[in-house]
């Protein structure tokens, strides 16, 4: 089943791509409306959009996806029910498809809770403890979002249809849809995880590494980015686009930082993540939309790439996750190695890989774009950070010295798992450079000073001297200071806003709980009830007992009574 799901699916995709390219060149795009059910003047239609933004979307999707699948043959081998996994992950891809072309806000809400509940499934795979409470926090996270989106399902109802694409242009000023472009980005902030909804996405971790592969480059996470591309006619000088943007900026920060007091590696790559997330939806709000999803496209490429590659150095450090009992894995798994290098340097944005041309070009328009200082800080400090946590796991994983424990046999042999990740490797190199003539054939025009042009590089550098310093065990002062750890429960925990989800959400409740439990279960209530009754029908008993104490004449006449009772209440 893996191997026909991912034939399947990679044709499908190599196919979209080359009809996305014929729709972008000739700039077409295809509506389609599909009547269900007429009744009286009513009528229940599916309608889908194609252009070449939905169809390049798809067919990297596609891509991800059927590499994901390859590379689960031999990481999910163990799995006696792997054909169930395949099914949900297809599932898992079909709701994203219906996302995508969906020009309608019912057939969108299909895809939408499909994601959700199907990503639930994923996350409680494994069945254990941490992986519920990941589970919940994520579905339970996603439903504020899915209300927001069923509240402004309601008041489309203004419009008397459901296909917004027909009045996002000349209604933007109106008042109802200024309402639901407001519900719209509430529910955007939640499926991609904006402060401050944040907590669910390292959360998610839980979930097997493939799937982490596949919700964190291309489905489950991006939904809230690409809903927003379709409704960015509503963002674009207006109040709500600079809440979004000061909101992003600061997500962006918080994933940054804490990514570098993180010691998790699934985690510290989730929060990599997050970062990305924050800078498409930053430059999504200044009005770039183009940008947001040639980035969006990039970073799902190199993060799959990258999600591939710490679920093979999972595999072979026997499903140990914490990177300081990782170092020097360069040695033992070459290939695993370099894939997880370029994929690392891409999310940096070392030139001419992927990331470099999105990331760059972002970088230097917000330079020239109308932003304050707080939002030229946000962007630079948290693309230093991203250099600096990238160094700082590449020292702990790949070089440094070597921590592992003495019975584990490393080694490159996954050669299914290689394959799925070669695939990627190539994308992760090319990938940039092609999207960049495509979507861009007349280049931007970026003037800029040159001490601005070098500030991308330079903040770069530093980044990666400050991680590396982080990292050295051999600066020891400045690794194990004081401050730095009085500061890291504080960064680490995504500034405690886990707490405010989960702990803070049920402490409270738990303690009224037990205090109820105490006065009225355990209080008046059992002493009224189950105990009062219990003691009632015990002295019942024992006077009856007095009463006949072995007397055959009372025992009968007490029969006759009970006898002539029930007669008389009958």
């Amino acid at each position: 089943m893996c191997l026909l799901s991912f034939i399947s699916l990679l044709s499908l995709s190599i196919s979209l791509f080359l009809m996305g390219l014929v729709f972008l060149m000739n700039d077409y795009s295809i509506f389609i409306e599909w009547e269900l059910i007429m009744l009286n003047s009513s009528n229940i239609s599916m309608t889908m959009l194609f252009d070449w933004m939905c169809l390049i979307f798809m067919s990297f999707v596609l891509l991800i996806a059927s590499l994901v699948i390859l590379y689960s043959k031999e990481y999910m081998s163990a799995d006696y029910n792997i054909n169930r996994f395949i099914m949900l992950v297809l599932m898992f891809v079909l709701s994203m498809m219906f996302l995508i072309i969906s020009p309608n806000m019912i057939s969108i809400l299909l895809g939408w809770d499909g994601l959700g509940l199907v990503s639930y499934c994923l996350v409680i795979y494994f069945q254990n403890v941490k992986s519920y409470s990941a589970g919940m926090l994520t579905a339970l996270s996603n439903r504020i979002g899915d209300v927001a989106f069923l509240v402004a399902i309601a008041w489309m109802l203004n419009y008397g249809s459901w296909n917004y694409i027909y009045y996002l242009e000349f209604m933007k000023n109106d008042y109802c849809m200024q309402i639901i472009g407001y519900l719209m980005v509430l529910a955007a902030m939640t499926k991609s995880a904006q402060i401050p909804f944040s907590s669910w996405l390292p959360a998610a971790m839980a979930a097997p590494t493939p799937v982490s592969a596949l919700v964190h480059s291309s489905t489950l996470v991006t939904a809230g980015v690409y809903l927003l591309i379709r409704f960015n006619i509503l963002l674009v000088d207006t109040i709500l686009g600079k809440i979004l943007l000061l909101i992003s900026g600061l997500t962006m920060f918080m994933a940054g930082l804490g990514a570098n007091f993180e010691f998790d590696l699934k985690k510290i790559i989730a929060l990599s993540t997050l970062s990305q997330l924050g800078l498409m939806m930053s430059i999504l709000s200044m009005g770039f939309y183009k940008l947001a999803f040639f980035h969006l496209l990039t970073h799902a490429l190199f993060k799959a790439l990258l999600f591939m590659c710490a679920g093979s150095i999972i595999h072979n450090m026997n499903n140990f996750q914490d990177i300081r009992f990782m170092g020097n894995l360069s040695m033992t798994m070459p290939l695993t190695s370099s894939c997880f290098n370029i994929s690392n340097l891409a999310l940096c944005g070392m030139p001419f890989l992927a990331g470099f041309y999105s990331k760059d070009l972002i970088l230097e328009i917000s330079l020239m774009s109308n932003m304050n200082l707080l939002i030229f800080f946000l962007y630079f400090f948290s693309t230093g950070l991203t250099v600096c946590y990238s160094f700082r796991l590449v020292f702990y994983s790949l070089t440094g010295t070597m921590n592992s424990f003495t019975l584990n046999i490393l080694s490159d042999e996954g050669w299914t798992m290689l394959k799925g990740m070669f695939g990627l490797l190539l994308m992760s190199i090319i990938g940039g450079s092609m999207l960049n003539w495509l979507i861009f054939p007349t280049p931007y025009m970026i003037c800029l000073p040159w001490y601005m042009k070098q500030l991308t590089i330079f903040v770069c550098i530093m980044g990666g001297l400050v991680g590396y310093m982080m990292s050295n065990v051999n600066l020891y002062y400045i690794n194990k200071s004081l401050l730095y750890y009085n500061y890291s429960n504080f960064f680490g925990s995504m500034w405690f806003m886990p707490y405010i989800s989960t702990y803070g959400l049920i402490k409270y409740p738990l303690l009224y709980g037990v205090t109820m439990n105490k006065i009225m279960d355990q209080g008046w209530s059992e002493y009224l009830g189950g105990q009062m009754l219990f003691n009632t029908f015990i002295k019942m008993s024992q006077l009856n007992s007095i009463l006949q104490n072995n007397n055959f004449k009372i025992y009968l006449l007490m029969f006759l009574l009970w006898l002539l009772i029930f007669v008389f209440m009958i």
